[in-house]
């Protein structure tokens, strides 16, 4: 069977509302970061970016869609990295830092967490996660 009618089959059996909002990613994102939640980096103060768990600088890839975001992204999760002469970062989006707490509260405490969101940045770079 294809996955779309299996879907839907569930959400008839279950009785879910079958609703869409496509201006509204907040589910779709914090789904990945389910999956992914130890593919985190934190924008830096030099503008690049370092992952949180096992610290090392990397980079959003140039075709990356985020990578001109005006500010960018404080808080991301990446898909995999590609190692060239840098390590990118592929498939990013931005991720809001209690989602980490909720989710793998194994990998991240709220100590973690409250240094993403209190740490100071220069006024043009990175933005709290909402």
């Amino acid at each position: 069977k294809d996955v779309k009618d299996q879907l839907l089959g569930l959400f008839e059996r279950t009785e879910v509302e079958l609703t869409s909002n496509p201006q509204d990613t907040r589910a779709i994102r914090k789904a990945i970061t389910s999956g992914y939640f130890y593919h985190t980096a934190l924008l830096q103060r030099s503008g690049n970016y370092r992952t949180i768990k096992k610290p090392q600088t990397v980079y959003m890839h140039p075709q990356a869609a985020l990578v001109k975001a005006q500010p960018p992204p404080r808080l991301v999760i990446y898909f995999e990295l590609v190692r060239t002469s840098k390590d990118f970062m592929r498939t990013v989006t931005e991720i809001e830092s209690d989602w980490l707490i909720e989710i793998a509260p194994h990998l991240y405490k709220a100590k973690d967490i409250e240094a993403v969101d209190t740490k100071k940045m220069p006024k043009t770079v990175g933005k709290s996660a909402d």
